[in-house]
């Protein structure tokens, strides 16, 4: 009996991510949302999976991730968890859902975990979030940090800009990446910063860091699914690599069912179910009856 090699895939853990970084092997991380795409990630052998709030943006359609709720994310975790076997499964905390007191944002996050399967929550901001970051890990609750660009903070930053590009700004990114570290995040998202900043943090930390627009020294990267497969309505981020343009796939393949419908040609003779040859000569012999009748 022949047994694929998928089969015997260990299961990644955060252990085995700072493992990892300490042998300088890249660590892999993309998004998902629902069943089917979790299960072809996770087949691939993905490290990471995260169901990213950017699902607000490239499933639900909303114009940022702020409208979020915690029963999307929920929804969306628990369909991704029912897929994912060897990948760390991470889930976003969404805006406000760790804004608020502590107890509540245990209880949420907590919620990742027992109610969704989620192997760990992310959440945004560096120093500030260290407090929080302590009581989730004193909780069992592995947590990822994200500092540099934190899409959640849109507002508050002017909009989606590159961080840390003056020396009081790298200065206060790597004490937020060390203040992260030392409340116990398991590694540590950092997106839309400089190169060089960067490879100082992922040099400085024992955690490992996973870069989205932060150049290639990070210990592991991660892109949004859809960016990945151009099924995006926007124009892409320059940090992203499009490795297939699947949304133009998809419209030529409902362009063509459209055509084939009003053609006439779908479905085929080969494509339709037929009755068997009795039951259509009863019905011909009731046919002809009815006929006979009038």
């Amino acid at each position: 009996m022949s047994v694929t090699t998928g089969d015997f895939r260990s299961k990644v853990t955060a252990l085995s991510l700072l493992e990892k970084k300490q042998r300088h092997e890249p660590i892999t991380c993309l998004t998902a949302y629902d069943y089917p795409t979790a299960r072809l990630v996770d087949e691939a052998g993905i490290d990471m999976i995260l169901v990213g709030d950017s699902l607000g943006m490239v499933v639900l359609g909303y114009e940022n991730t702020l409208p979020v709720t915690m029963q999307e994310m929920l929804h969306h975790t628990r369909a991704v968890r029912r897929a994912v076997k060897h990948a760390f499964l991470v889930a976003d905390m969404p805006f406000a859902s760790y804004h608020v007191g502590t107890r509540d944002t245990l209880r949420n996050a907590a919620r990742f975990v027992k109610e969704a399967g989620a192997e760990a929550v992310k959440l945004e901001g560096g120093e500030k979030r260290s407090r929080i970051v302590e009581r989730l890990v004193d909780a069992e609750i592995p947590v990822v940090g994200h500092i540099g660009l934190t899409p959640q903070s849109l507002h508050a930053m002017g909009g989606y800009k590159v961080q840390g590009k003056t020396l009081n700004a790298v200065e206060q990114l790597m004490r937020d990446a060390i203040a992260l570290e030392r409340a116990g995040a398991c590694c540590i998202v950092l997106e839309g910063i400089p190169r060089e900043v960067a490879a100082m943090i992922t040099r400085e930390l024992e955690v490992p860091t996973i870069g989205i627009g932060a150049g290639p020294e990070c210990d592991g990267q991660v892109l949004v699914f859809h960016d990945l497969l151009g099924l995006t309505f926007s124009p892409a981020a320059k940090f992203v690599r499009r490795y297939a343009d699947v949304g133009a796939t998809i419209s030529g393949a409902v362009l063509a069912y459209k055509e084939d419908v009003k053609s006439g040609a779908f479905p085929s003779e080969a494509e339709s179910y037929h009755l068997p040859k009795d039951t259509q000569a009863a019905l011909a012999d009731i046919a002809e009856r009815k006929h006979a009748l009038r």
